[in-house]
């Protein structure tokens, strides 16, 4: 499984962005996805997670409604649309699958992804 993200880059806070993530070699939906995201300094932290189907999803706290993620099965991308941008979600994102039994699973725990991408870098000037 590889995984590509895309999408990041500068922005002022209040600004959107919306970051892709595009699996290749697997049939994409049958794998759970997640967004993570790691500051410098700090640990890789949970972001959002998205079931097989997309019909689930998760956040983390800090997101407050600010993030949605989505996926297009049909072009085996999962996607992190960001909102209303601070300057603490400063960060590398992350997006990470794992195959999975059941097409409502989320996963909100780093070990519980096997495949990850290479990260893309988000920066939000205040």
């Amino acid at each position: 499984v590889q995984l590509q993200a895309s999408g990041g880059g500068l922005v002022q806070a209040g600004g959107s962005l919306r970051l892709s993530c595009a699996a290749s070699g697997v049939t994409f939906s049958r794998y759970s996805a997640g967004w993570f995201r790691q500051a410098p300094g700090k640990e890789r932290e949970f972001v959002a997670a998205i079931s097989r189907s997309g019909g689930n999803t998760n956040y983390a706290d800090s997101i407050e409604g600010r993030f949605t993620v989505l996926r297009d099965n049909a072009k085996n991308t999962v996607y992190l649309q960001m909102n209303s941008l601070k300057a603490e979600d400063t960060a590398v994102y992350y997006c990470a699958a794992a195959r999975v039994l059941y097409t409502d699973t989320i996963l909100r725990r780093r070990g519980e992804y096997a495949y990850w991408g290479q990260g893309t870098q988000v920066t939000v000037s205040s």
